[in-house]
């Protein structure tokens, strides 16, 4: 017997913007204009790669830093990698999408200004984002971040240097 094949697909990047108040974290969630439109989400987006589609333009933490301006217009002061990926799959495709997850420390008075993509945003504390998340995978993404950003320092090695 002949068994098919479910393809891994990682083009995209996924970051959970974090500001920190009076030694709270609070987390930015964005509420999507395109499908599933309505849904309350975190940064994310493609990775660019050139004409040929073979070799990407830019890594993953570039597409990072990219997606949070254009989605939010904010600059970061910091960059870490979450050391895991946002999985989900997409029956209309018949794939499974792995995106590395990172997390974007802002200045606790950045200023969000939303593209055409979302129409509102909020920032909130732990409990009321994973109450707003829609799916599954988004609620373990955030528990990760919980218990690896906000509970804990992460380790040094996760930093990114952006600049």
């Amino acid at each position: 017997m002949v068994k098919g094949n479910i393809s891994i697909v990682c083009s995209a990047v996924s970051v959970v913007l974090l500001r920190w108040l009076q030694r709270l974290a609070q987390i930015l969630l964005l509420r999507r204009t395109r499908p599933p439109a309505g849904i309350w989400c975190q940064v994310a987006g493609g990775i660019e790669a050139n004409e040929t589609g073979i070799e990407a333009n830019e890594t993953a933490w570039q597409a990072a830093l990219r997606e949070v301006t254009e989605e939010t217009g904010v600059r970061l002061a910091e960059l870490w990698s979450g050391d895991f990926c946002e999985q989900f799959y997409e029956a209309n495709k018949d794939r499974i999408m792995m995106l590395p997850v990172f997390i974007g420390v802002v200045p606790p008075d950045a200023e969000v200004v939303l593209n055409a993509e979302h129409d509102g945003y909020k920032w909130l504390g732990y409990e009321e984002s994973d109450r707003l998340l829609a799916f599954p995978g988004q609620r373990k993404m955030l528990a990760a971040v919980k218990a690896g950003f906000i509970d804990r320092q992460p380790h040094t090695l996760l930093r990114i240097p952006i600049g």
